[in-house]
């Protein structure tokens, strides 16, 4: 039931599904005692999805049929009919139901966190929700996920006890720090936006960063493009929290569009996880560029294609780092990873595991072997970025202890 799930905002064809599933999982945990208002209101998922955020946990449909939504969650704004307790700036999490049929499978984790994900991309301050002292269940995945309780908002309804919990966004290495472990092989400067231009090797490396706002935006973005266009590149431009106001409205003037979201997830590195034993598997650290190390992260990245492995072995090598790699028995290359170091941060990238080794935990044996060697470095804070749409990562990071601190998109057209 729960095989391909994927979290997302509602669309229309879900809300009677998202409406039916959230009284039915009511009723099944004894919180609905009949079909009175309340069994009303937990069925008029339209109303929540025009009022507040709705997103939903689908699985396909079998043959080809619609999506199956086998879980649902409100993210409410502070002052709307649905938060109860939310604070200006805040978002209240409401109504998080999963089908009886799909518990006890990470449903309800994942929505959580796509949850915070979605809260973090609204620039939400934080996350609210209030539960009850019998969900001791629940409560243990909100602390795990990061959830403090606040007693002081404590609150009941109708006689009934009710807990609040708080979540606040970790702090971002912001652009500056993000920018730093991953350098084009050429940088210039616009009315002080910074220009990335490494061949077409990576969009992080041929892309603009607009680092506060210029006299005129309209010029600044006028000589932007004819740098881009002189060098035969598509002008691409990071849009995130420290882009100059109005920059998103000039771009789409221009015909620009998102092409990608990418959320930056962060965790502390001390104490880093317990490295698991592999069998069969040793993981090499080294501080430079080798051939396997290239070969292993450009033959899965390029999907078959050529790559410039010169351009990617520039950008790789500007940045103090580790480059981690999963060896088999057969010293075949099954998995790579690149830790890059800024100020007291380090920025994991290039987590790339062959087809004939997933599914058997590489990616994470990476992972905690990388933040091993980042404590051993002197690191403090770790980042990863990861595309929105990548559902896997997600998964992966989250239950790693990587949380939401910011999410950006490139703007292309």
């Amino acid at each position: 039931m729960t095989g391909g799930v994927r979290v997302r905002v509602a669309r229309p064809e879900d809300l009677d599904q998202a409406g039916a599933l959230t009284a039915e999982a009511y009723h099944a945990d004894g919180l609905l005692d009949d079909d009175g208002g309340y069994g009303t209101e937990l069925r008029d998922a339209g109303r929540r999805a025009r009022e507040a955020v709705l997103l939903v946990a689908t699985v396909p449909g079998a043959g080809g049929a619609q999506d199956v939504v086998v879980g649902t969650v409100t993210l409410a704004p502070a002052g709307t009919s649905y938060a109860e307790v939310a604070e200006p700036g805040e978002l209240e999490l409401r109504m998080l139901a999963v089908a009886p049929e799909a518990r006890r499978r990470g449903v309800a984790e994942r929505l959580t966190t796509a949850a915070l994900r979605e809260a973090v991309a609204r620039q939400a301050r934080g996350v609210v929700l209030s539960t009850l002292e019998p969900m001791v269940t629940a409560r243990r995945l909100y602390e795990r996920l990061g959830f403090v309780a606040a007693p002081a908002r404590d609150w009941g309804h109708e006689g009934v006890a009710l807990h609040v919990l708080t979540w606040t966004p970790p702090a971002a290495p912001g652009v500056m720090v993000e920018s730093a472990t991953w350098v084009p092989a050429t940088v210039e400067t616009v009315e002080g936006w910074r220009l990335g231009f490494s061949g077409g090797f990576t969009r992080r490396a041929n892309s603009v960063l607009p680092l506060g706002r210029p006299a005129d935006l309209g010029a600044t973005l006028d000589a932007v493009e004819a740098r881009y266009d002189a060098v035969g590149l598509p002008t691409v431009v990071r849009v995130c929290a420290a882009a100059p106001a109005g920059l998103e409205e000039m771009l789409g003037s221009r015909g620009y569009a998102p092409v990608v979201a990418t959320d930056v997830l962060v965790r502390d590195v001390e104490p880093p996880p317990p490295v698991p034993p592999h069998p069969g598997v040793r993981v090499v650290v080294s501080e430079h560029v080798d051939g396997p190390w290239l070969d292993g992260w450009l033959g899965v990245k390029a999907g078959g294609a050529t790559a410039d492995a010169t351009t990617a072995r520039q950008v790789l090598a500007a940045t103090p780092a580790r480059y981690l790699a999963a060896v088999g028995e057969d010293r075949r290359t099954l998995g790579v990873l690149r830790a890059a170091f800024a100020e007291d941060w380090v920025g994991l990238s290039c987590l790339v595991v062959a087809p004939e080794a997933r599914r058997r935990g590489i990616g994470r044996l990476l992972t905690r072997a990388a933040l091993a060697a980042a404590a051993g470095a002197g690191a403090r804070r770790a980042f990863l970025q990861v595309e929105v749409s990548n559902a896997g990562a997600a998964d992966l990071y989250a239950a790693e202890g990587f949380r939401p601190a910011e999410r950006y998109a490139y703007w292309q057209r």
